[in-house]
């Protein structure tokens, strides 16, 4: 029996995999042991991947535990539900209608894959630059939906011990499976999911066996379960081929910069809690910030309330006032910002 170490219980945590009928063992992150006698159990009651307590000195196994997850795992469930829905996201119809397709219809309509003979998509992934709603859309589709939302960052996947990341992919599909329905949201997968490239550095092969474990999990599940993954990244480029094939991420949804139309909806959504002057013209503001995008656009809003509580206002304004002003600052604030990270590269080279 081949132990992995996890952590003090009555002496030592270990998990079970089997290495030979006759031979047994167990390895932390540190050492490698083998017993000629496996403890107080019987070995035949022994599984891989069962939970099991070790005497701290002679390692001899004295007891099988209750199964559980890592504990990084179980803080990736996000035990509230979201409350964003469809009404918070703007210009992104399209993109909408398709996440709806592939997400919440096999969710909530199985039936209607089952009469037309089809299988739903696995996955989705979601692609654009940064702050374009795909987070926000992901959290708007799960609370569509009573799915637990599993929500797993991809540089959170990079772990320093060989075969950490791999761990915490697998015990996260696992738990998914016990929680279903259940859909598991990847942001930034491209800090695993990159293509493959032969490399002497560790760090760069265990990045690829974590995602090679994101594969195997991907391929382990049925479409028509009710488990659906949402992959996304702002670096679609450099994601691996064998990730986006079909029957793994099958839908690719892209979140473009926001058109004219799409941004006076997002700043009109974004200012809708707020006591706006009736004189405010969005579509006049939507034109003034060409190349914005949805992040930037409610920044516009925070920043023109800002404004009007430091000018002690009970409206905020458009013409010569709040929403005008607080577009040149932030203007000025990347501007400023820019020049003073380009200034410091080079006197760092220097």
């Amino acid at each position: 029996i081949f132990l992995d170490c996890l952590e003090p219980f009555s002496g030592i945590l270990d998990t079970v995999v089997r290495l030979f009928e006759i031979s047994y063992g167990f390895c932390s992150s540190l050492q490698t042991i083998f017993l000629p006698v496996v403890g107080l159990v019987d070995p035949d009651k022994l599984k891989p991947g069962d939970l099991v307590g070790v005497n701290k000195d002679s390692y001899l196994i004295l007891d099988t535990l209750p199964s559980e997850y890592d504990s990084r795992v179980k803080a990736m469930e996000v035990d509230e539900k979201p409350t964003e829905d469809y009404n918070d996201i703007g210009g992104l119809e399209k993109q909408i209608q398709e996440l709806v397709e592939a997400i919440v219809l096999p969710m909530t309509h199985k039936d209607r894959f089952q009469k037309l003979g089809i299988r739903p998509p696995k996955g989705v992934l979601l692609y654009g630059p940064p702050g374009t709603g795909k987070t926000l859309m992901a959290r708007a589709c799960a609370a569509q939906t009573n799915a637990t939302f599993l929500k797993l960052a991809g540089p959170q996947l990079v772990q320093m011990f060989i075969g950490d990341g791999a761990k915490l992919v697998r015990d996260a599909f696992q738990l998914a499976k016990e929680k279903s329905p259940c859909i598991i949201f990847i942001d930034e997968i491209d800090a695993i999911g990159t293509k493959r490239f032969d490399s002497e550095v560790s760090g760069d092969r265990e990045v690829q066996r974590t995602m090679l474990e994101l594969l195997n999990q991907l391929d382990g599940f049925s479409s028509d379960e009710r488990i659906k993954v949402i992959a996304a990244t702002n670096r679609a480029d450099i994601l691996d081929p064998a990730l986006m094939r079909s029957g793994r991420l099958d839908r690719k949804i892209e979140f473009p910069h926001p058109s004219e139309e799409a941004r006076a909806r997002i700043l009109q959504i974004h200012s809708r809690k707020m006591n706006v002057h009736p004189d405010v013209n969005f579509e006049e503001l939507a034109r003034s910030t060409d190349d914005f995008n949805g992040a930037q656009l409610k920044a516009v809003c925070v920043e023109a309330g800002m404004l009007a509580l430091r000018r002690d206002a009970t409206e905020v304004m458009f013409f010569n006032s709040s929403f005008t002003f607080s577009m040149i600052r932030l203007l000025q604030k990347a501007t400023y910002f820019t020049f003073w990270v380009t200034k410091n590269n080079k006197e760092r080279k220097q």
